[in-house]
């Protein structure tokens, strides 16, 4: 049985949508059904379920307004995962927790591997790094997996909100200084799907397991470039300006650069990962 936590997240949702393709019994929750806050109420999930894998898709998102709500960014994204995993170690039941690219705000130009020096930027950036720390020290049997620009079928994200803007105006400005890659939630939603299999099967070991790794989609782009292929691949005449992320300024700061280099994490499970743009056809296509 999988616990998928944040079942109504993106890569929750994605997660239900493939489901039936795995040899895998599901329990899908969201805040309402488990409370990852409430120690109490995760210790009593696991008691009543029996649950041999977690996923946990929950987490608070809401990057600028986390800037104001720290108190409760902490508690899903620190606590919430603390909660976690101490009732997968109780058990020792594998866990896998999604995080971001936003721990990364460096000077370096190159694409991040796992090991180079986090520095995260405001509430959210900085909470979602300490759930991963701390569940790296409570869980040995923890997997982490950053990823970034996450857009989907599902929920609320930059690509719905371009063709919303796109359809409404003649002309939007996106910011091209912010470079990395999109990630369609599918496509992450089945990597980590294809993993528990492998790890099901006795394919890849749990020293592969325990660690973190990269993911997303292949490629590297700016927001502007990513805007620019939605209305392409729509059929949007809406112009795009490219402006410089002083033009736009947030209460939170956004990575410069933030490209994720996956080689770990397809060598580890032998992945493949699709191009953003290939990804993204699909996605629209779907639409």
């Amino acid at each position: 049985m999988i616990l998928v936590t944040g079942a109504n997240g993106q890569v929750g949702s994605e997660i239900n949508h493939l489901s039936s393709a795995y040899p895998f019994e599901f329990i899908f929750t969201d805040a309402a059904d488990l409370d990852i806050t409430n120690s109490d109420a995760v210790f009593e999930f696991f008691k009543k379920n029996e649950i041999t894998y977690v996923i946990n898709c929950a987490a608070y998102t809401a990057v600028d307004k986390a800037e104001e709500d720290k108190e409760l960014a902490a508690a899903v994204n620190v606590q919430g995962a603390m909660h976690l995993a101490q009732a997968c170690t109780l058990r020792n039941i594998p866990l896998v927790h999604i995080s971001t690219d936003y721990v990364y705000h460096n000077s370096q130009n190159t694409p991040f591997v796992e090991g180079d020096q986090t520095n995260p930027q405001g509430v959210y950036a900085a909470t979602k790094l300490e759930g991963e720390e701390a569940i790296k020290k409570i869980h040995p049997r923890s997997m982490v997996i950053r990823t970034s620009w996450v857009y989907s079928t599902f929920g609320n994200n930059f690509v719905k909100t371009m063709l919303r803007l796109g359809n409404d105006r003649d002309e939007l400005s996106v910011i091209f200084d912010q470079i990395g890659s999109p990630t369609y939630a599918r496509d992450l939603a089945k990597g980590i799907l294809d993993i528990l299999h492998k790890l099901k099967q006795g394919d890849v070991s749990d020293t592969a397991f325990n660690t973190t790794y990269h993911y997303s989609n292949e490629g590297v782009c700016s927001w502007y470039d990513f805007a620019i292929a939605i209305f392409d691949i729509n059929n949007v005449s809406c112009h795009v300006k490219p402006i410089v992320t002083a033009q736009y300024p947030t209460p939170a700061k956004r990575p410069p650069f933030s490209l994720l280099n996956k080689t770990k994490i397809k060598e580890a499970f032998g992945l493949e990962i699709p191009y953003w743009r290939d990804s993204l056809k699909a996605m629209l296509g779907e639409m």
